[in-house]
Parts: C-alpha cells; sequence; structure tokens
C-alpha cells in the first residue's frame, strides 16, 4: 500500500474544502430558477400570440432573442439567490433545509458569494440589455424586490413578506411578454396578477409544513406569529381570490375556462376542508397536500396558458 505523506493529506483535506460545482448550483436555487424561466416563456409564447398567427415558427425565427431572454433572466435570478443566500447565512443554519448550504458550512466565504451575485446578476441585466431595456427594467425589479424588500426587510420583520415578496414571482412571466413587445398588454398585467395571487397559498402552505423550523430562525411567518386557524382562512381567501383572476383571460378559450375552473374550484376545496381540522399533526399533514397541489395547479396553469396561445 501507498504511503501517505502529510503533505498529500494536507492537499487532500485542502481540497475537500473546496467548493464544488454543486455547491454554486446550490446557491443559485436552480428549482427557483426553473420555476421563474417557465413563467418567463409562457409570457414570451403569450405576447407572441398576439403579434402572429404561427406562432412556432416565430419562435423558431426569434429563437435568439427568446434565447437571450432566458438566460439573461436564469442569471438575473440566480445572481438575486446569491444575494439571498449571503444576507440569509445568519439564520439560514437554524433551518434543517437550509443548514447544509455552502454559505452556511463555510465552503464559500460571503465575500465571494456577494461578489458572485452581483457578478451574475449584472451579467443576466446586459443579456436582458441586449433584448430590450423594459425586459432589463422588470428583472431588476423582481431583483430589487426579492433581495431587499422581501430578504433583507419584511422576511426578518413582517408577516406580510410573503406576500410582498410574490411581487417578484410574478415578475419573470412580464420579462418574457416585454422580450416580444415592450408595449405590455393588458393580458401581461393578468399573467403577473395571477402568479402574485398563486404565491401566497403556495408559501403559507410551505410555512405550516416548516413552523418550526421558521420559528427557530425567528423568521415572523403568518403561522409562526398567528398560528394555524388564521393561516388556513388567509390561503383559503387567497385561492378564493385566485379562481376568478385566472379567468380573467377568459378569452383564451372555453377549454382554458374549464380547466381553472376545474383546478381552483378542487383547491378551494381542499381548502375549505381544512379549516375544520383542528389536530396540529392532521393540519400539517393538510399543509403538505395543499403545497404539492399548488405545484401541481402551477404547472397545469403553465401548460394550458402555453397550448392554447399555440
Amino acid at each position: 500500500m501507498a504511503k501517505v505523506t502529510g503533505e498529500a493529506l494536507d492537499m487532500a483535506i485542502e481540497q475537500a474544502d473546496q467548493p464544488t460545482f454543486k455547491d454554486y448550483i446550490t446557491l443559485a436555487k436552480m428549482g427557483i430558477v426553473r420555476a421563474n424561466l417557465i413563467t418567463v416563456f409562457a409570457g414570451y409564447v403569450v405576447a407572441a400570440s398576439y403579434i402572429t398567427d404561427d406562432v412556432l415558427l416565430y419562435l423558431w425565427q426569434t429563437k435568439w432573442m427568446l434565447l437571450w431572454t432566458l438566460l439573461g433572466s436564469g442569471l438575473v435570478i440566480a445572481g438575486s439567490c446569491y444575494l439571498n443566500n449571503y444576507v440569509d447565512r445568519d439564520i439560514d443554519y437554524k433551518m434543517e433545509r437550509t443548514m447544509g448550504r455552502p454559505s452556511v458550512t463555510g465552503k464559500m466565504d460571503g465575500q465571494r458569494i456577494l461578489a458572485l451575485g452581483l457578478g451574475i446578476l449584472a451579467t443576466g441585466t446586459v443579456l436582458l440589455l441586449i433584448v430590450n431595456h423594459v425586459a432589463a427594467v422588470f428583472g431588476l425589479i423582481g431583483s430589487f424586490v426579492y433581495v431587499v424588500i422581501y430578504t433583507m426587510w419584511l422576511k426578518r420583520t413582517h408577516t406580510i413578506n410573503t406576500v410582498v415578496g410574490g411581487i417578484s414571482g410574478a415578475v419573470p412571466p412580464i420579462i418574457g411578454f416585454a422580450a416580444v413587445t415592450p408595449t405590455l398588454h393588458i393580458d401581461a398585467w393578468i399573467l403577473f396578477l395571477i402568479m402574485f395571487v398563486w404565491q401566497p397559498p403556495h408559501f403559507l402552505a410551505l410555512a405550516m409544513r416548516r413552523t418550526e423550523e421558521y420559528r427557530a430562525a425567528g423568521i415572523p411567518m403568518l403561522p409562526v406569529v398567528n398560528g394555524f386557524a388564521i393561516t388556513k382562512r388567509q390561503i383559503v381567501w387567497w385561492i378564493a381570490v385566485l379562481i376568478p383572476s385566472s379567468l380573467l383571460l377568459a378569452h383564451y378559450g372555453i377549454i382554458y375556462m374549464i380547466v381553472m375552473a376545474l383546478l381552483g374550484g378542487y383547491w378551494l376545496y381542499m381548502g375549505l376542508k381544512g379549516l375544520k381540522i383542528q389536530d396540529e399533526q392532521a393540519e400539517i399533514k393538510w399543509a403538505s397536500k395543499m403545497f404539492f397541489f399548488s405545484l401541481f395547479y402551477f404547472t397545469a396553469w403553465i401548460v394550458t396558458v402555453v397550448l392554447v396561445s399555440l
């Protein structure tokens, strides 16, 4: 067996502490990036349907603009997530789902994360500027709300953090729409509205599932501060608002209307059933079902919007 020298062991330990490609991806929160890019694409397709009858041909003809839009948006979102990780280093170690992040374990120091975040955000903004300035401005608005308004301020101070933070998650379809036509159609704002209203019931259900983690981290999420009963009522109210909001796109046709009415109606039914539950463990189980159905709703909505626009 080969002898392992002290120098080789020191080098192995040093290399083990170096961040890996996976660490860089982790800080970018690729789940968030992918979900938002889907809505960017949806906004792009919807906008294209207003200027041409052959959307598929338009997508091919403008493939490079679509690529810059998606790449620029993805980098703006990823850079914002880096900055979020930088700011939250002092609380992420208290939560099970975030304590393994490189920003917490020390595999990447704060200054590197900050520099990378700003650099990635700047690069994404430049790419969106290549598309047009309106898309770039909305990208920066989404980033500012997420990093400054949500992460640095409301997340740590107020239960309304989920609602206001939803603005950043609702901006991507506008970026996609603006990439095609900077003069935004009313439907761009309806897409924004639907995404904005969808997020509170989605994230409040997640907050119920992670209540103890948020409490340990000192984050004033609604179920931590006001309990499950009020949180469940808030979830139901937001779903009730989401149903008519989604139907504002009635001109997308009868198939769209039926799909969205059924999805919204069933989600509301699930929510109303949860109001009767009193046992805490059963409430958490209900919240899990609501959370995963919210993901199904989101996916089905996006697919429907894209298909009826083609």
